[in-house]
């Protein structure tokens, strides 16, 4: 098995993202599976088109994107992508799109096709605390989530892909009075923990994981 996984560039003012950092020191092995990494831009279109060069390239069986979800306090697990781009502010390029499909001829919304509930619980194993979200935001890592399930439903339909968001750095909350973060190291194990679940379950669980509001 071959899992591609990437990460984002540093975003807006802080010089290093959690994202590509995490990516960059995983095991080129895990449970298996080979694991290719890449870095790519927190830029609209340009994120997506790249994965897509790296799946013909690589012929992945599985694209796991990581992304940045400052003041979240766990590591989560996202289920659903939505095709609306509506960024609070500009990406990396300085493109600020407002209320906009991302693929006019896309669903309003994709499902992960990997096992969130078996990922969370296994991250939760090696006592690093995870949860699901169903709200990827409307920024480029949701771009990214649904743009990369987009490209399965139309050309690549045998492969699976899903989204991860992780917390802050520890180093990038300094002047941030109560935001939460966790550390590299710990962002590592919990992202090994994930693919590994990955490789190891075909089917998820049946398990709640859902929230009340």
């Amino acid at each position: 098995m071959k899992i591609l996984v990437t990460g984002f560039d540093a975003f807006g003012e802080d010089s290093i993202n959690p994202a590509i950092e995490s990516v960059k020191k995983l095991p080129d092995n895990i449970a298996g599976a080979e694991i290719i990494k890449l870095e790519i831009p927190t830029v609209w279109k340009k994120s997506i088109d790249k994965i897509e060069e790296a799946i013909i390239e690589h012929n992945p069986d599985v694209i796991l994107s990581i992304g940045q979800a400052g003041g979240r306090f766990d590591i989560t697990v996202e289920c659903v992508s939505i095709n609306i781009d509506d960024f609070k502010g500009p990406d990396n390029e300085g493109n600020h799109i407002i209320e906009r499909p991302i693929y006019l001829n896309g669903n309003n919304a994709y499902f992960s096709n990997l096992p969130v509930k078996s990922i969370v619980k296994n991250i939760q194993k090696v006592n690093i605390p995870a949860s699901i979200s169903y709200s990827p935001g409307t920024f480029i890592c949701n771009h990214v989530f649904y743009g990369v399930c987009y490209l399965i439903d139309k050309k690549y339909k045998e492969k699976k892909s899903g989204f991860i968001h992780i917390p802050f750095l520890p180093e990038q909350v300094v002047n941030k009075k109560k935001t939460p973060s966790m550390s590299l190291d710990c962002i590592v194990t919990g992202l090994t923990a994930a693919i590994e679940a990955i490789v190891l379950n075909d089917k998820d669980i049946k398990k709640s994981g859902g929230t009340v509001c």
